[in-house]
Protein backbone atom coordinates (compact mmCIF):
# COMPACT_ATOMS: atom_id res chain seq x y z
CA UNK A 1 0.00 0.00 0.00
CA UNK A 2 1.38 3.55 -0.89
CA UNK A 3 1.69 6.29 1.73
CA UNK A 4 -1.13 8.05 0.07
CA UNK A 5 -3.24 5.07 0.03
CA UNK A 6 -2.41 4.18 4.15
CA UNK A 7 -3.62 8.06 4.57
CA UNK A 8 -6.56 7.34 2.61
CA UNK A 9 -7.37 4.49 4.85
CA UNK A 10 -6.51 6.39 7.96
CA UNK A 11 -8.40 9.64 7.22
CA UNK A 12 -11.49 7.01 6.38
CA UNK A 13 -11.33 5.58 9.17
CA UNK A 14 -11.17 9.47 11.01
CA UNK A 15 -14.83 9.95 9.35
CA UNK A 16 -12.99 12.62 6.86
CA UNK A 17 -13.38 10.89 3.92
CA UNK A 18 -17.05 10.28 1.30
CA UNK A 19 -20.17 9.08 1.36
CA UNK A 20 -18.32 14.22 -5.74
CA UNK A 21 -10.38 28.70 -13.75
CA UNK A 22 -10.79 26.45 -16.97
CA UNK A 23 -10.06 22.84 -17.56
CA UNK A 24 -5.88 23.26 -18.53
CA UNK A 25 -6.76 20.25 -21.00
CA UNK A 26 -8.12 16.53 -20.75
CA UNK A 27 -5.49 13.91 -20.85
CA UNK A 28 -6.68 11.23 -23.12
CA UNK A 29 -5.22 7.90 -22.73
CA UNK A 30 -2.27 8.01 -24.74
CA UNK A 31 -2.27 11.89 -25.64
CA UNK A 32 -3.83 14.73 -24.68
CA UNK A 33 -6.77 16.88 -25.79
CA UNK A 34 -9.17 20.37 -24.79
CA UNK A 35 -12.08 19.96 -23.03
CA UNK A 36 -14.98 19.76 -25.75
CA UNK A 37 -17.88 22.29 -25.03
CA UNK A 38 -18.80 25.33 -24.70
CA UNK A 39 -20.14 27.48 -21.61
CA UNK A 40 -23.86 28.68 -21.44
CA UNK A 41 -22.89 30.01 -17.93
CA UNK A 42 -20.51 32.47 -19.60
CA UNK A 43 -17.29 33.97 -17.94
CA UNK A 44 -19.15 36.00 -15.38
CA UNK A 45 -19.77 32.94 -13.45
CA UNK A 46 -16.80 31.87 -11.27
CA UNK A 47 -14.89 28.93 -11.57
CA UNK A 48 -13.87 28.88 -8.29
CA UNK A 49 -15.06 30.12 -5.21
CA UNK A 50 -14.45 30.13 -1.33
CA UNK A 51 -16.21 27.54 1.26
CA UNK A 52 -16.51 28.93 4.67
CA UNK A 53 -12.57 28.19 7.04
CA UNK A 54 -12.97 25.32 8.50
CA UNK A 55 -15.44 23.78 6.82
CA UNK A 56 -14.31 20.28 6.02
CA UNK A 57 -16.37 19.87 2.90
CA UNK A 58 -17.12 16.30 0.80
CA UNK A 59 -20.27 15.80 -0.99
CA UNK A 60 -22.00 17.90 -3.34
CA UNK A 61 -25.04 17.95 -4.55
CA UNK A 62 -26.64 20.03 -7.54
CA UNK A 63 -30.39 20.28 -8.01
CA UNK A 64 -33.06 22.19 -10.53
CA UNK A 65 -31.99 25.70 -9.90
CA UNK A 66 -28.00 26.82 -10.37
CA UNK A 67 -27.28 26.41 -6.74
CA UNK A 68 -24.58 24.12 -5.14
CA UNK A 69 -24.90 21.87 -1.88
CA UNK A 70 -21.60 21.40 0.65
CA UNK A 71 -21.92 19.00 3.53
CA UNK A 72 -19.59 19.74 6.38
CA UNK A 73 -17.54 16.99 7.50
CA UNK A 74 -16.48 18.99 10.74
CA UNK A 75 -19.99 19.13 12.37
CA UNK A 76 -22.32 18.33 9.63
CA UNK A 77 -23.24 21.70 8.48
CA UNK A 78 -24.79 22.56 4.94
CA UNK A 79 -23.91 24.79 2.74
CA UNK A 80 -25.59 26.42 -0.13
CA UNK A 81 -23.60 28.86 -2.51
CA UNK A 82 -24.98 30.55 -5.82
CA UNK A 83 -23.01 29.54 -9.11
CA UNK A 84 -23.86 32.52 -10.51
CA UNK A 85 -22.14 34.20 -7.90
CA UNK A 86 -20.38 31.95 -5.51
CA UNK A 87 -21.50 33.45 -2.30
CA UNK A 88 -23.50 31.54 -0.06
CA UNK A 89 -24.31 30.51 3.18
CA UNK A 90 -24.97 28.03 6.09
CA UNK A 91 -28.46 26.94 5.51
CA UNK A 92 -29.02 23.67 7.58
CA UNK A 93 -27.54 23.34 11.01
CA UNK A 94 -25.36 19.43 11.43
CA UNK A 95 -25.94 17.77 14.45
CA UNK A 96 -22.71 18.48 15.79
CA UNK A 97 -18.99 16.90 16.21
CA UNK A 98 -19.27 13.45 15.29
CA UNK A 99 -22.23 13.39 12.72
CA UNK A 100 -20.85 14.36 9.65
CA UNK A 101 -22.58 15.54 6.15
CA UNK A 102 -20.91 13.40 3.79
CA UNK A 103 -22.11 12.04 0.36
CA UNK A 104 -25.71 14.40 -0.24
CA UNK A 105 -28.98 14.19 -2.97
CA UNK A 106 -31.21 16.44 -3.76
CA UNK A 107 -34.19 15.57 -5.31
CA UNK A 108 -36.58 17.83 -6.99
CA UNK A 109 -38.99 18.49 -4.49
CA UNK A 110 -35.78 19.99 -2.01
CA UNK A 111 -35.08 17.17 0.21
CA UNK A 112 -31.68 16.46 0.65
CA UNK A 113 -30.45 13.33 1.68
CA UNK A 114 -27.28 12.68 3.12
CA UNK A 115 -24.46 9.97 4.41
CA UNK A 116 -23.53 10.29 7.78
CA UNK A 117 -20.08 8.49 7.79
CA UNK A 118 -18.24 7.43 10.97
CA UNK A 119 -22.11 8.12 12.83
CA UNK A 120 -23.86 5.53 10.57
CA UNK A 121 -26.74 7.43 9.94
CA UNK A 122 -28.81 8.57 6.84
CA UNK A 123 -30.60 11.90 7.42
CA UNK A 124 -33.44 13.67 5.56
CA UNK A 125 -33.06 17.84 5.71
CA UNK A 126 -35.39 20.31 4.16
CA UNK A 127 -33.32 22.31 2.06
CA UNK A 128 -35.91 25.59 2.23
CA UNK A 129 -36.16 25.39 5.96
CA UNK A 130 -33.13 24.14 7.12
CA UNK A 131 -34.86 21.57 9.38
CA UNK A 132 -33.32 18.00 10.08
CA UNK A 133 -36.64 15.78 9.16
CA UNK A 134 -35.88 12.64 10.13
CA UNK A 135 -32.54 10.58 11.64
CA UNK A 136 -32.15 6.97 10.54
CA UNK A 137 -29.94 5.23 12.59
CA UNK A 138 -28.82 2.08 10.09
CA UNK A 139 -25.75 0.38 12.48
CA UNK A 140 -23.29 1.04 9.40
CA UNK A 141 -20.04 1.30 9.70
CA UNK A 142 -19.20 4.52 7.46
CA UNK A 143 -21.80 5.66 5.35
CA UNK A 144 -20.34 7.16 2.71
CA UNK A 145 -22.27 7.98 -0.47
CA UNK A 146 -25.90 8.26 -2.04
CA UNK A 147 -27.71 8.23 -5.39
CA UNK A 148 -31.62 8.50 -5.94
CA UNK A 149 -33.73 6.29 -8.05
CA UNK A 150 -37.26 6.61 -8.57
CA UNK A 151 -38.47 4.13 -6.14
CA UNK A 152 -35.18 4.57 -3.32
CA UNK A 153 -32.39 6.23 -2.32
CA UNK A 154 -28.81 4.17 -1.86
CA UNK A 155 -26.45 4.48 0.17
CA UNK A 156 -23.08 2.86 0.66
CA UNK A 157 -20.98 1.70 3.70
CA UNK A 158 -17.20 1.41 3.16
CA UNK A 159 -16.11 -1.51 5.59
CA UNK A 160 -19.20 -3.40 5.53
CA UNK A 161 -20.48 -5.57 2.14
CA UNK A 162 -24.15 -3.53 2.30
CA UNK A 163 -25.51 -1.18 0.80
CA UNK A 164 -28.38 0.84 2.92
CA UNK A 165 -31.82 1.30 0.59
CA UNK A 166 -33.84 4.05 2.15
CA UNK A 167 -37.75 2.94 0.12
CA UNK A 168 -39.24 6.07 -1.60
CA UNK A 169 -43.01 6.02 -2.10
CA UNK A 170 -44.29 7.10 -5.48
CA UNK A 171 -44.57 11.04 -4.22
CA UNK A 172 -40.93 10.94 -2.92
CA UNK A 173 -41.09 10.55 0.78
CA UNK A 174 -38.82 8.48 2.51
CA UNK A 175 -40.02 5.04 4.09
CA UNK A 176 -38.33 2.61 5.97
CA UNK A 177 -34.16 1.45 5.43
CA UNK A 178 -33.52 -2.21 4.17
CA UNK A 179 -30.30 -3.93 4.24
CA UNK A 180 -28.79 -5.14 1.21
CA UNK A 181 -25.96 -7.02 1.70
CA UNK A 182 -23.06 -7.61 -1.43
CA UNK A 183 -22.33 -10.72 -2.98
CA UNK A 184 -21.14 -12.34 -6.08
CA UNK A 185 -17.93 -10.20 -7.37
CA UNK A 186 -17.66 -7.88 -4.43
CA UNK A 187 -14.50 -8.21 -2.94
CA UNK A 188 -14.33 -6.58 1.05
CA UNK A 189 -11.25 -5.14 1.71
CA UNK A 190 -9.28 -4.61 5.35
CA UNK A 191 -9.80 -0.99 5.25
CA UNK A 192 -12.31 1.58 2.90
CA UNK A 193 -13.87 -0.29 0.05
CA UNK A 194 -16.77 0.99 -1.41
CA UNK A 195 -17.15 4.30 -2.06
CA UNK A 196 -19.07 6.28 -4.73
CA UNK A 197 -22.44 5.06 -6.06
CA UNK A 198 -24.23 5.81 -9.57
CA UNK A 199 -26.71 3.95 -11.98
CA UNK A 200 -26.25 2.10 -15.17
CA UNK A 201 -27.60 4.44 -18.40
CA UNK A 202 -30.04 2.04 -19.01
CA UNK A 203 -31.43 2.70 -15.12
CA UNK A 204 -31.17 -1.52 -14.82
CA UNK A 205 -28.66 -1.46 -11.81
CA UNK A 206 -26.23 0.05 -9.48
CA UNK A 207 -22.92 1.14 -10.46
CA UNK A 208 -20.54 1.00 -6.86
CA UNK A 209 -17.12 2.05 -6.69
CA UNK A 210 -14.72 -0.45 -4.93
CA UNK A 211 -11.10 0.45 -4.36
CA UNK A 212 -10.46 -2.83 -3.17
CA UNK A 213 -10.86 -5.59 -5.89
CA UNK A 214 -8.04 -5.65 -8.51
CA UNK A 215 -6.77 -2.88 -7.59
CA UNK A 216 -9.33 -0.75 -7.28
CA UNK A 217 -12.45 -0.68 -9.80
CA UNK A 218 -16.04 -0.30 -10.50
CA UNK A 219 -18.81 -2.59 -9.68
CA UNK A 220 -22.39 -3.43 -11.17
CA UNK A 221 -25.29 -4.50 -8.55
CA UNK A 222 -28.68 -5.99 -8.86
CA UNK A 223 -30.70 -3.62 -6.63
CA UNK A 224 -33.18 -6.76 -6.02
CA UNK A 225 -30.52 -9.10 -4.62
CA UNK A 226 -27.13 -7.59 -4.31
CA UNK A 227 -25.57 -9.43 -6.70
CA UNK A 228 -21.68 -7.78 -7.75
CA UNK A 229 -20.48 -8.26 -10.95
CA UNK A 230 -16.91 -6.77 -12.53
CA UNK A 231 -17.46 -3.80 -14.50
CA UNK A 232 -14.87 -3.89 -17.46
CA UNK A 233 -12.91 -1.24 -17.42
CA UNK A 234 -10.07 -2.35 -19.47
CA UNK A 235 -6.56 -1.91 -17.98
CA UNK A 236 -8.09 1.70 -15.69
CA UNK A 237 -8.14 1.53 -11.84
CA UNK A 238 -9.60 3.58 -9.49
CA UNK A 239 -7.81 2.66 -6.34
CA UNK A 240 -8.57 6.18 -5.46
CA UNK A 241 -12.11 6.44 -7.11
CA UNK A 242 -14.58 8.41 -4.75
CA UNK A 243 -17.70 10.37 -6.60
CA UNK A 244 -19.22 9.35 -9.61
CA UNK A 245 -21.35 11.44 -11.68
CA UNK A 246 -23.04 9.66 -15.12
CA UNK A 247 -24.36 12.21 -18.01
CA UNK A 248 -26.05 10.06 -20.71
CA UNK A 249 -23.45 7.47 -20.91
CA UNK A 250 -20.26 9.36 -19.85
CA UNK A 251 -19.18 8.10 -16.47
CA UNK A 252 -16.73 10.92 -14.60
CA UNK A 253 -14.55 9.38 -11.64
CA UNK A 254 -13.10 11.06 -9.25
CA UNK A 255 -9.49 10.12 -7.71
CA UNK A 256 -9.52 12.20 -5.12
CA UNK A 257 -6.09 11.48 -4.24
CA UNK A 258 -4.27 11.70 -7.85
CA UNK A 259 -6.15 15.30 -8.29
CA UNK A 260 -7.90 13.45 -11.40
CA UNK A 261 -11.74 13.07 -12.45
CA UNK A 262 -11.37 10.08 -14.88
CA UNK A 263 -13.72 9.77 -17.87
CA UNK A 264 -14.99 6.97 -19.18
CA UNK A 265 -18.17 5.75 -22.04
CA UNK A 266 -19.82 3.42 -20.93
CA UNK A 267 -22.13 0.77 -22.45
CA UNK A 268 -26.24 1.08 -21.93
CA UNK A 269 -26.25 -1.56 -19.57
CA UNK A 270 -22.78 -0.54 -17.27
CA UNK A 271 -21.12 -3.86 -18.02
CA UNK A 272 -18.19 -2.11 -20.06
CA UNK A 273 -16.53 1.17 -19.74
CA UNK A 274 -13.72 2.83 -22.20
CA UNK A 275 -11.19 5.00 -20.86
CA UNK A 276 -12.01 8.23 -22.78
CA UNK A 277 -10.20 11.16 -21.02
CA UNK A 278 -8.63 12.01 -17.66
CA UNK A 279 -8.86 16.03 -16.32
CA UNK A 280 -6.47 17.40 -14.18
CA UNK A 281 -6.90 21.10 -13.03
CA UNK A 282 -3.62 22.87 -10.99
CA UNK A 283 -6.78 24.04 -8.76
CA UNK A 284 -7.18 20.51 -7.55
CA UNK A 285 -6.51 19.80 -3.69
CA UNK A 286 -7.69 16.29 -3.61
CA UNK A 287 -11.37 16.96 -5.30
CA UNK A 288 -13.83 14.47 -3.37
CA UNK A 289 -17.29 14.47 -5.66
CA UNK A 290 -18.65 16.22 -8.42
CA UNK A 291 -21.70 17.09 -9.93
CA UNK A 292 -22.69 19.23 -12.97
CA UNK A 293 -24.77 22.62 -14.16
CA UNK A 294 -24.34 23.42 -18.17
CA UNK A 295 -21.44 22.52 -19.28
CA UNK A 296 -19.49 22.62 -16.13
CA UNK A 297 -18.45 19.99 -13.29
CA UNK A 298 -18.11 21.44 -9.91
CA UNK A 299 -15.83 19.77 -7.20
CA UNK A 300 -15.07 20.44 -3.58
CA UNK A 301 -11.51 20.64 -2.86
CA UNK A 302 -11.41 18.10 0.49
CA UNK A 303 -7.83 18.93 1.44
CA UNK A 304 -7.45 15.62 2.88
CA UNK A 305 -3.38 16.46 2.73
CA UNK A 306 -4.22 18.84 5.93
CA UNK A 307 -4.21 16.42 8.76
CA UNK A 308 -6.41 17.53 10.98
CA UNK A 309 -7.82 20.93 9.43
CA UNK A 310 -8.03 23.43 11.53
CA UNK A 311 -11.04 26.27 11.98
CA UNK A 312 -8.87 28.67 9.62
CA UNK A 313 -7.67 26.14 7.21
CA UNK A 314 -9.24 27.53 3.83
CA UNK A 315 -11.73 25.47 1.56
CA UNK A 316 -12.92 26.00 -2.29
CA UNK A 317 -15.16 24.38 -4.71
CA UNK A 318 -14.21 24.74 -8.06
CA UNK A 319 -15.20 24.18 -12.12
CA UNK A 320 -14.14 22.67 -14.77
CA UNK A 321 -15.30 22.19 -18.31
CA UNK A 322 -16.99 18.75 -19.04
CA UNK A 323 -15.50 16.78 -21.88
Amino acid sequence: MAPTDRSFARLARRGFLTGTAAVTGAALLGGTARAAGHDPAGAAWPRRFSLPDGFSPEGITIGTAPFAYFGSLANGDIYRAALATGRGAVVAKGLGVGHPSVGLRIDRRGRLFVSGGDSGEIRTVDAGTGGTEKVYDTGGTFVNDVILTPGAAWFTDSFKPVLYKLVLDRHGRPGAVETVPLSGDWEQGPDFTANGIERTPDGSALLVVNAFADGGGLMRVDPRTGTARAVDLGPARLPNGDGLLLLGRTLYAVQQWQNAIDVFRLNPAGTKGTAIARITDPRFRIPTTVAAWGDRLYLPNARFDVDPPQPDTEFDAVAVDQV
